[in-house]
């Protein structure tokens, strides 16, 4: 079974909005068994135009679980506690 990932480019907008949508995400995230493996880290760029904001990487065993978090009730109620906080660009990567 080939791994994915979810990877994030977030721009939060409302910090502390943002708080609750980290605290209902954390909880999909172990309800799902998803592998956080970068969670708001500093950036460095080292190449091209990229100015990315809060990235997020998460590890999951296959690309179904993955996609089973994203739609998942748990998944919905962070976004929905996300919703006006912060601009989410989101992809789904099938891994090695």
């Amino acid at each position: 079974m080939t791994s994915a990932y979810i990877i994030a480019n977030v721009r939060v907008t409302d910090p502390v909005q943002y708080e609750e949508y980290k605290k209902f995400s954390t909880l999909a995230i172990q309800a799902h068994g998803a592998e956080p493996c970068v969670r708001g880290g500093a950036v460095q760029v080292l190449e091209g135009d990229w100015q990315p904001d809060r990235v997020v990487v998460l590890k999951f065993p296959s690309a179904e679980q993955a996609r089973r978090f994203y739609d998942s009730p748990e998944y919905k109620r962070a976004r929905n506690a996300r919703e006006g906080a912060a601009v989410m660009r989101m992809v789904l990567v099938e891994g090695v």
